[in-house]
């Protein structure tokens, strides 16, 4: 990990954090379909939420995590809902995943990581509103929002808030998300609108897809600077005159679904800098839900005092 001294009249910093973001409810959904069930003794299933113990046990440890906070969707539902009745929620999702949410919150504060319950905000706003409140400070070397969700990638900025899949050990940063989807991380949420997202029942579009909507917001970078004459787009694209007409007559839906995939930057993240400082696990709480789970307490790097 890189140091360096930002000097000041009075005193110098060390600049080597990295602060860790991490979407709880996509750890949740992975453990689920990932990990081996498992059933208490009266029939409850905590398969997801055993092994999520032991991951996040493991995650600190290894990677030396001094500043973490995890996000969760403490509902599915969120004030995105009120706006567009398609939006996702927590139809269909089987009882034996939902149950395991609260054990998942009640988890990540028993091995000691601050915790964002969401409720009519989502978790996705949560880690953007943190990258954006934490990044400001100049002893943070990097945040890493820890989420593979392609709407996470309209925080990142160069490389000092980066997406991070921690399975795979890999970075996202400006660079790469140019790469991956072929526009500006600010224009995400556009490139989204247009293609859809069928994980938060973002419609999209019709006839655009992704490539189409990666050329067009390359040069326009936003929907609204789109011209409404095709013979206007100073980008040649293939059946342009099909896209531009499916988009006149679609401009609010679009408005609408951009407005769907924009994180909000203002959910309610109170806690400081300083109050995301790891200090171990709660040996109390982790013990009793453990003896819940009926497993082994997991390996712990550190207690609290």
């Amino acid at each position: 990990m890189k140091r360096r001294l930002l000097r000041g009249a009075r005193s110098a910093i060390t600049i080597d954090m990295i602060v860790y973001l991490v979407d709880g409810t996509y750890e949740i959904f992975r453990a689920y379909h990932g990990a081996p069930g498992r059933k208490t003794a009266d029939g409850r299933e905590v398969g997801a939420a055993r092994a999520l113990l032991s991951m996040w046990s493991a995650f600190v440890a290894r990677r030396k995590v001094t500043h973490v906070a995890f996000a969760f969707d403490h509902v599915i539902e969120s004030f995105r809902n009120d706006l567009f009745a398609g939006y996702k929620t927590g139809d269909g999702l089987p009882e034996s995943l939902t149950s395991q949410f609260e054990l998942a919150e009640r988890g990540a504060r028993a091995l000691g990581f601050v915790v964002w319950p969401m409720i009519d905000f989502e978790a996705d706003d949560a880690l953007a509103a943190g990258a954006a409140k934490y990044a400001k400070r100049p002893e943070v070397e990097a945040v890493r929002l820890c989420t593979p969700d392609k709407d996470l990638a309209q925080c990142v900025r160069g490389a000092r808030i980066v997406g991070y899949d921690r399975y795979k050990d890999q970075v996202l940063d400006e660079g790469g998300v140019r790469d991956k989807f072929g526009v500006e991380p600010r224009s995400i949420p556009d490139w989204l609108a247009l293609v859809g997202d069928s994980a938060d029942g973002i419609p999209g579009i019709p006839r655009w897809g992704a490539r189409s909507a990666s050329q067009v917001l390359a040069r326009y970078q936003a929907i609204e600077a789109i011209p409404a004459d095709a013979a206007r787009w100073e980008v040649a694209i293939r059946g342009a005159d099909a896209l531009a007409r499916s988009l006149n007559e679609r401009r609010e839906d679009a408005a609408l679904y951009k407005t769907l995939a924009t994180l909000r930057e203002d959910a309610p993240i109170a806690e400081s800098l300083e109050d995301l400082a790891w200090r171990g696990a709660d040996r109390d709480a982790l013990a009793a839900l453990c003896d819940e789970l009926e497993t082994e307490i997991p390996r712990v790097s550190r207690w609290a005092e």
